[in-house]
């Protein structure tokens, strides 16, 4: 069983990870140095959980919804020739962000804000975007953030108290505000407003229903490891808010089942990754939980 643990555990960390994945770990976390956080708060906590499959893709639907932003990853992201390298790029973001030195996360906010000003469009009504426009970063921040959340509390073994749901929130956008916004919310109520705030101007476009639908029919996995997918898909599914299920037009596909199932099909294949990953024999985060 111990092989095929491992095993497991390395196809996850593989695909997450990268083709240069053990370079990427070892200057992440076996570098000495100052950090923007430490392994006692709650950013540690939430991002180091496997919970954040599930939270990256209730992130995604979500997201999907506001047509400016969508019309971006439409227009620039390569998302269908290379869904894995995308998310490859989110995650390295999140643990540079979270677990890296000072000094390394402040080159990724650097390049991400270099990277963003070359993302600029019209949308197929006409609107103008551009990724570092303040009221979109504040909109995908807000929409990443509170996936998170909510996915967390949801699957977590021990939830966050509410202090530290507050913590979390307020961690989160220390780092969303140096890509180029102020006024990030501090707590779980300026998160949940910020999302209203936003409801509308969201849109089931064309663009998010045909993305969304290429994420949860077609990942490009062998078919031994879709049953996994599949189930880690519903989960997020489960904790997406019904309005936004219904403009992705999913209450009619197989997916609709989701709210039904979700949380049964979350829990099972949460316990299946944190077996795998979750393990003291290959913890990554050792090198920074001692003094620097």
């Amino acid at each position: 069983m111990e092989h095929v643990r491992r095993a497991l555990a390395e196809a996850v960390r593989s695909r997450v990870g990268g083709p240069e994945r053990a370079k990427r770990e070892q200057r992440i976390w076996g570098t000495a140095g100052p950090r923007w956080f430490t392994p006692d708060d709650p950013i540690w906590r939430v991002h180091k959980d496997p919970i954040m499959f599930i939270g990256g893709l209730r992130s995604l639907f979500v997201q999907s919804l506001h047509p400016l932003a969508m019309a971006g990853v439409d227009q620039h992201s390569g998302y269908r020739g290379d869904p894995w390298g995308r998310l490859q790029r989110t995650s390295l973001f999140i643990a540079t962000t979270t677990y890296a030195r000072v000094e390394d996360a402040e080159t990724m906010i650097r390049a991400i804000r270099s990277i963003h000003t070359q993302v600029t469009g019209t949308d197929p009504q006409g609107r103008v975007y551009e990724a570092n426009d303040p009221h979109l970063l504040a909109w995908v921040h807000a929409a990443e953030c509170h996936s998170f959340l909510v996915s967390h509390q949801a699957y977590a073994v021990s939830p966050l108290s509410d202090a530290d749901a507050d913590t979390y929130v307020a961690q989160m956008g220390s780092i969303s505000e140096r890509l180029g916004f102020t006024g990030a919310p501090t707590t779980v109520a300026e998160l949940e407003a910020t999302m209203d705030a936003y409801r509308p101007e969201l849109e089931g476009t064309e663009a998010a229903v045909r993305t969304i639908r290429f994420v949860l029919d077609e990942p490009d996995l062998p078919l031994v490891a879709r049953p996994a997918y599949a189930a880690l898909a519903h989960a997020a599914l489960a904790v997406t808010p019904a309005w936004a299920r219904t403009m992705l037009q999913l209450d009619e596909t197989r997916w609709r089942q989701a709210p039904r199932v979700g949380p049964v099909a979350g829990a099972a294949a949460m316990r299946v990754m944190r077996w795998a990953i979750d393990h003291p024999a290959d913890d990554p985060f050792a090198p920074c939980r001692q003094p620097t």
